[in-house]
């Protein structure tokens, strides 16, 4: 017998390691995931992809199915009533509020009496991504994407200029496809990405399990690769972004199919044979083959759920600190389902009972527990009845303990699962604080995605330049971001007071007044749009005034903050 200690393996997916599936660090879920044992496979992903094959198992309550897989044959018994895709979804709706906005820095001030230097350009961008986000459906793909990182720690979104549409298109992909090359582990963003999964065999269609493989790779301009204004051959090219700057850098797109039969040990994603690849070809009938996309960066973002460590790129679950609590929720649960029985349908022990006998075989037939039956018991007969409802009681007991214990590690909290029993807080301050880890969890969430949004929101308009669409000139990208909702219900009430006193007061403009009641959750769709409405209102209730009555004090005027802060806080409400 082998009793010799499991090899200790510390890194990124840690706290898996107490998964039979995960104990061996060279072969990870060679049992369980067998597709992971493919040629193609590069050695060191295998943990990272095993990791994320455990945690998609839990979404879909086949957690005791993988035990199984890893030798534990009473696992297939286990209860999963999906806490931990609840959990998932939690998390997941309290990181993305009620809505997403792309905002431009500097658009806010567009509509001011005297707006800021480049203010009016900052919200024609605006409106443009806007627009294209509405297009694209930028909200769906967000929740796409999303969902993926909050499960999975990770997640994976490649932008593509359309010609047809004359717009980039967006599509979210299953981190398990992202392979990222790294030149420089300290370098910010890889040089080359590999977007690769398997096409399974079609008998029908007569085609072979394949492995496809998009490959984005940043390299040197060829010497035929761009032509200057004589038609003469340059190594270089100055990008509508950058004008007055030659770069001699462009990223490469190569789109192409293998055979799984005709790749042997050794040739893995970063190595496969490119004389037995099968290049796609683009619906112009451009072949996929180191297609120059005319632009100095790969179009792929890569989504970390959690802030990595230094020295990791990849991010965390939000189940990977209490994943043994739900393990052993399913147990608990598991184990109160069986309680149950004995409690609702009692063992009964009787001494002294005459038992009816089959007439056919002669033995006595076994008696059944249900209402309205009646046993006959001899002088000395007596009846005893199994009570396992202490044990129920204990079982539910520790079923709520261990909710209480995964909303406390995992910080969503109990109030954010909504298990907090109402009548146990105090005052909205006590909420306020009970709220506190999960705003934490929320804000470090946000902080990690910040960088990659605006990266993204940079992308979009410089494939626009790129493709020359109309209304996208040359000029330095303007930096937009992605502006999230509150997580939290907030006391509108208090916010409407505060922002009147403080309007009032002269300490905040209009502009920042009417941002802090759309952010509080009043039903203003365009910030620039309502303050103009205010001022409208304004002027024309005192233009009323004016003609109505004389003036009412020595100066023949009310100040026109004083009218739009009579406005602001009689109708904002409205």
């Amino acid at each position: 017998m082998d009793v010799g200690l499991r090899q200790l393996v510390i890194d990124a997916w840690s706290w898996l390691n107490y998964k039979p599936v995960m104990a061996d660090a060279g072969r990870p879920g060679s049992r369980a995931f067998p597709e992971l044992a493919k040629t193609w496979v590069p050695p060191h992903e295998l943990r990272r992809l095993a990791a994320y094959k455990v945690l998609a198992s839990y979404d879909s309550n086949q957690a005791g199915q993988l035990a199984a897989a890893g030798g534990d044959a009473g696992a297939l018994e286990r209860r999963e009533l999906g806490d931990a895709a609840n959990l998932v979804d939690t998390a997941l709706g309290y990181l993305l509020g009620s809505e997403q906005k792309v905002a431009v820095e500097g658009a806010e001030h567009a509509d001011e009496a005297t707006p800021t230097p480049g203010a009016a350009e900052a919200a024609a961008v605006q409106e443009r991504l806007r627009k294209w986000a509405d297009k694209e459906l930028l909200t769906f793909r967000v929740q796409q994407a999303e969902r993926a990182a909050v499960l999975l720690g990770d997640s994976v979104m490649a932008l593509a200029w359309n010609p047809q549409k004359q717009r980039p298109t967006l599509r979210a992909y299953d981190p398990g496809f992202f392979f990222p090359q790294w030149d420089d582990e300290d370098d910010d963003f890889p040089t080359q990405v590999h977007l690769a999964w398997d096409l399974p065999a079609d008998d029908d269609a007569g085609l072979k399990a394949r492995v496809r493989r998009v490959t984005y790779e940043l390299g040197p301009i060829s010497e035929d690769g761009g032509e200057d204004g004589d038609g003469g051959s340059v190594a270089g090219r100055t990008y509508p972004w950058e004008p007055g700057r030659v770069s001699n850098v462009t990223c490469y797109l190569t789109d192409a199919e293998w055979l799984l039969d005709d790749l042997k040990n050794g040739e893995a994603l970063d190595r496969l044979p490119m004389g037995k690849a099968s290049f796609r070809v683009r619906a112009d009938g451009t072949e996929l083959n180191r297609l120059d996309l005319m632009i100095d960066f790969v179009p792929v973002v890569h989504i970390a759920n959690t802030i990595p460590d230094g020295g990791e790129h990849w991010g965390r679950s939000v189940l990977a600190r209490v994943l043994q609590a739900l393990d052993e929720l399913a147990a608990t649960d598991s184990d109160s389902s069986a309680a149950s029985a004995t409690t609702g349908t009692p063992i009964i022990g009787l001494a002294g009972a005459r038992l009816p006998v089959d007439r056919a075989t002669g033995r006595p037939q076994e008696l059944e527990v249900k209402a309205g039956a009646v046993w006959q018991l001899g002088e000395t007969g007596r009846m005893d009845a199994l009570d396992t409802s202490p044990q129920l009681a204990e079982l539910r007991a520790r079923v709520d303990h261990l909710l209480e214990r995964i909303a406390a590690n995992s910080r969503v909290t109990a109030a954010g699962l909504g298990t907090l029993d109402a009548t146990e807080v105090p005052s909205g301050y006590a909420l306020k604080l009970a709220l506190g880890p999960l705003d934490a969890l929320i804000g470090m969430m946000r902080l990690a995605r910040e960088h990659k949004y605006r990266l993204l929101f940079k992308m979009v308009q410089r494939l626009y330049q790129a493709g020359r669409a109309e209304g996208w000139t040359a000029g330095e990208t303007l930096p937009a971001r992605l502006s999230w909702a509150p997580h939290t219900p907030t006391d509108r009430g208090a916010v409407l007071e505060e922002v009147v006193k403080a309007y009032g007061a002269g300490v905040l403009s209009l502009e920042t007044a009417v941002m802090m009641l759309l952010e509080a959750g009043y039903p203003i769709k365009d910030a620039s749009q309502e303050v103009e409405r205010i001022r409208a209102k304004a002027e024309q209730d005192a233009a009323a005034r004016r003609g109505a009555q004389a003036p009412e004090d020595g100066n023949g005027q009310q100040a026109d903050g004083e009218r739009a802060t009579q406005v602001l806080s009689t109708g904002a409400t409205h």
